[in-house]
């Protein structure tokens, strides 16, 4: 159980403007990045299906952020994904990749247009070449919400995501979204990796530069 002060409200005084210098294990994540052979292992009427999918994500860094004296570096992402020669998406989601340096903590958060958000968190070096988080279902920190309809059809219990960086640059992530799927008796591992190579550098705030 982390501990906190009594005092909630007190700043951190200077706090270094620049996040690219400031985000520890996420440094190699900045950028626009994109994956040409993604694997997603989905639910299916008849049984699990794969679908290969291309993948575009670009995570660009936020200005740094105080909740009183606790101090988070970030990158806002957006990831679009379609299936291979096709127009219409096939997954999208949204949020942030957070670091904390005082706890070393990183914090992903995501939301998918289906009905459901997560927060997933896991204690990481600051140079780590790999690093995993879990979000559980029902938990009050590092938890899941989805919609009624999800709850009941396609329950999320827990998600965890583990994110690997190779020495050529590159960088990819394993996810394992657990499920449990309306009259199966089973979780369901619903599962997703791919392999990103950076097209274009991130952008900064410009006055930050």
């Amino acid at each position: 159980m982390q501990s906190f002060s009594d005092d909630i409200y007190t700043e951190p005084s200077p706090v270094d403007v620049h996040t690219l210098a400031n985000l520890g294990p996420l440094t190699r994540m900045a950028g626009i990045w994109e994956g040409q052979r993604g694997l997603d292992v989905k639910p299916k009427a008849d049984g699990p299906r794969k679908q290969a999918f291309v993948e575009r994500c670009e995570l660009q860094p936020i200005d740094p952020v105080t909740n009183g004296p606790q101090l988070l570096y970030g990158l806002r992402y957006f990831t679009h994904i379609t299936k291979p020669g096709l127009v219409k998406t096939y997954h999208e989601q949204v949020g942030f990749w957070l670091w904390e340096p005082a706890t070393r903590t990183v914090m992903h958060t995501l939301t998918i247009p289906r009905g459901m958000t997560a927060m997933a968190a896991g204690q990481v070096d600051p140079d780590a070449d790999s690093f995993e988080l879990v979000a559980t279902q029902g938990l009050d920190d590092w938890g899941i919400c989805s919609s009624p309809f999800l709850l009941h059809a396609f329950k999320t219990t827990e998600f965890r995501i583990k994110v690997s960086f190779n020495a050529e640059g590159t960088w990819g992530y394993e996810e394992d979204t657990v499920l449990a799927i309306h009259g199966q008796a089973e979780p369901f591992h619903h599962t997703d990796r791919n392999l990103l190579s950076k097209v274009a550098e991130p952008t900064p705030n410009p006055l930050a530069r």
